[in-house]
């Protein structure tokens, strides 16, 4: 199923399972820490994993790629655990809004360390998001919290290791990059997991579960989305996610209505959504030029 129609359905599930990710562990609450929770949802997901075997070990991964994934694993840990600390912390609308935030980081790791071009209305676009950074967390107006920091630094983790699967990408199998990222995060996590522990209950664990099987999901849609329609199309549909997670917040956790938040939010979104456009069009131009010139 592909065309932008089917794009759209299928970005509006994945919002919809991201969502259930939050709301899930902001249901389980910090009686498991962070680390704990975070380790649990990996080790519960490598169930996911058995299909995936074959591709890894046919991949015959050379040092360097070793390392990359290494590397990647090690700073997708830290950005984890950051996130499912600032679960505990802040409310849902505010860590929806700033996970928007990854991708302006992206954008900027890509210009500093991949050589692409930051053109002047790309740079504008990152601006506005930092500005809409700055009015949900308002300093000077009102404390910052631990779960905003935590999520400010675990948007510069978290593009890290997408950057790093975008070098990945162009080399081995996008399996081999998704299995080697939940086996290096699960086992980054384990001595941090085994520093706090806290033994779980069994509903915990099937909480943890249903965490990982959203997750994985979501994920898996998102591919389905970016593969039937481009992402500038897909792109401002997930500005519904921080819709559902402001009314999921007030009506299930009772977490006031912000709305400095949702318009920070939407003004990051929409920075996002004008770089992914932009990107989308320099492509077709590409694509023209490449055909107008063999």
């Amino acid at each position: 199923m592909k065309g932008p129609i089917a794009g759209v359905l299928w970005m509006v599930v994945t919002g919809l399972l991201f969502v259930g990710v939050t709301a899930v562990v902001k249901h389980l609450g910090n009686r498991i820490p962070a680390a704990e929770a975070a380790f649990l949802r990996y080790a519960l997901g490598t169930v996911f994993l058995l299909p995936m075997i074959g591709a890894v070990r046919a991949a015959r991964l050379d040092r360097r790629a070793l390392t990359l994934f290494g590397v990647r694993g090690v700073v997708h840990t830290g950005g984890v655990i950051l996130w499912f600390f600032a679960m505990t912390q802040i409310p849902l609308a505010e860590v929806t809004a700033m996970n928007y935030l990854t991708p302006i980081y992206i954008t900027l790791g890509a210009a500093l360390f991949l050589g692409e071009k930051l053109a002047l209305r790309r740079l504008l676009a990152v601006a506005a998001g930092l500005v809409g950074a700055l009015i949900i967390l308002r300093p000077g107006v009102r404390a910052i919290d631990p779960g905003h920091v935590a999520m400010l630094f675990n948007g510069v983790l978290f593009a890290a290791s997408y950057l790093i699967a975008k070098i990945m990408a162009d080399r081995v199998a996008p399996t081999v990059v998704v299995a080697m990222l939940s086996i290096t995060v699960t086992v980054g996590l384990a001595p941090f997991a085994a520093m706090v522990w806290v033994t779980p209950t069994m509903i915990e664990l099937a909480w943890l579960f249903l965490v990982a099987i959203l997750a994985t999901s979501g994920h898996f849609t998102m591919t389905l989305a970016f593969r039937a329609a481009p992402v500038a199309l897909t792109q401002p549909v997930t500005f519904l996610q921080l819709v559902w997670a402001t009314t999921l917040g007030w009506f299930a956790f009772g977490e006031p209505v912000d709305g400095w938040v949702i318009f920070g939010g939407c003004l990051i979104l929409a920075s996002v959504s004008f770089i992914a456009w932009r990107e989308a069009v320099l492509k077709r131009r590409a694509n023209r030029l490449a055909v107008d010139h063999p």
